[in-house]
């Protein structure tokens, strides 16, 4: 004898089916779809469109202004008017101001790679062992990178400034002339290496550092058991486990450099002899001293697809592996 609600739940082949849920219906299967809900889609636009729209004034409208204005012999008055197709590019790459500077963009990047970021990493494992004053360490290498580059560049220039700047006296004391660096067309470009580096080497510090903090103390210690020196843990445990930080790290660095003007200009000016002249100095230089946008509309175009295509081959053959876990993080949190 069946029951009344088995009964009322039995389907069309007298089989007892369950209650329809709170989630059944209709618009259950449209739901399934994941497909944003009016009022979230009415959200994502109210959110989404100023920067959408800042990004277009912003960074798209000056490409597509700079990519027109790279065509044409312009002085930047009026419209331009002289079309000379892809003769800027070519100028610039005949130029020996300008392969000069992708020689020095390139050396910059190397002594970045090579100098600045293993004594970052050295700096961030040393402070983070135990030891008194641990903090003010911390914040004291840190602190350079607070300060703009314009300051920065200032500031060096009044330490070196002859005759009267504090590390020229010192140097000079000691019997050498710490200011002539700059001056020097050999040695200018590692002088303004040098203060790049003191500029931003505590932001590289202090990423190596949170990354090593989030390394479990266990698998070092593991390592030191079963026999492993501290050189030995570090290379085969520590050093893999940053392998995300050094690789976004060296992005970072390499993109910085391409783009490097401010520090430049107001520290060497790009001389002595364009001897630290980066392809945006030569830019400035062209665009609003010598009135030659359309030259200077050409390096800006080629310096962004330098800095496009490296972004491109970095992330595709470098950054994919972390792109790759982070989006699987994502996923299982969903």
């Amino acid at each position: 004898m069946t029951t009344p609600s088995t009964v009322s739940d039995a389907g069309p082949g007298g089989l007892a089916t369950d209650p329809p849920g709170p989630g059944s219906g209709p618009g259950t299967a449209r739901r399934s779809g994941h497909r944003p809900r009016p009022g979230r889609r009415r959200a994502l636009a109210v959110f989404l469109t100023p920067s959408l729209l800042l990004f277009l004034l912003l960074v798209l409208a000056p490409i597509v202004v700079a990519s027109y204005a790279s065509l044409y012999k312009w002085n930047g008055f009026g419209l331009p008017d002289n079309f000379i197709g892809l003769d800027n590019y070519t100028r610039a790459f005949a130029d020996p101001v300008f392969r000069g500077d992708l020689w020095h963009g390139a050396v910059l990047i190397v002594l970045s790679l090579v100098v600045q970021l293993p004594v970052a990493m050295g700096l961030a494992m040393l402070l983070n062992q135990p030891m008194r004053g641990r903090s003010v360490y911390r914040v004291i290498f840190f602190a350079p990178y607070v300060l703009s580059e314009v300051t920065t560049a200032v500031l060096f220039n009044l330490v070196f400034s002859p005759n009267r700047g504090l590390g020229e006296s010192i140097s000079r004391w000691l019997g050498a002339d710490a200011g002539a660096v700059f001056a020097d067309p050999d040695t200018v470009l590692y002088a303004v290496f040098l203060v790049v580096s003191w500029k931003y080497f505590g932001l590289y510090m202090i990423l190596f550092l949170a990354a090593r903090q989030n390394i479990p103390k266990e698998l070092n210690e593991a390592a030191v058991t079963d026999g492993a020196s501290a050189w030995q843990a570090f290379r085969l445990v520590t050093l893999p486990l940053l392998g995300p930080t050094i690789r976004i790290s060296v992005f970072l660095s390499v993109i910085g450099t391409i783009q490097l003007f401010d520090m430049v200009w107001v520290l060497t000016g790009g001389g002595p002899i364009n001897s630290s002249e980066t392809m945006a100095v030569t830019m400035f230089q062209f665009g609003f001293r010598r009135f030659e946008v359309g030259y200077a509309s050409a390096i800006s175009i080629i310096m962004f697809l330098l800095s496009l295509v490296f972004a491109l081959v970095y992330q595709r053959i470098v950054l994919r592996r972390d792109t790759e876990g982070a989006l699987t993080v994502q996923g299982d949190q969903r």
